[in-house]
């Protein structure tokens, strides 16, 4: 696909998204800081400070916009 959703990304509808926690350096991080904006680098450091899991089965969050 030619859509990647990275930061600078406007989101229209979108408020907010549910995901788990993907891995640093991922495309999939580019959606978190897209919606989060810097706040992605504070968020991740409490999870890794608290011992989230990451990945498919690691823990779910709730992301809302910058």
């Amino acid at each position: 696909t030619q859509l990647m959703i990275a930061p600078g990304y406007e989101f229209k509808i979108a408020s907010g998204i549910i995901t788990n926690f993907h891995q640093p350096k991922s495309t999939l991080l580019l959606l978190v800081s897209a919606m989060v904006g810097e706040n992605w680098k504070t968020i991740y450091k409490h999870a890794i400070e608290n011992n989230f899991r990451f990945l498919s089965y690691g823990d779910g969050c709730l992301l809302l916009k910058d």
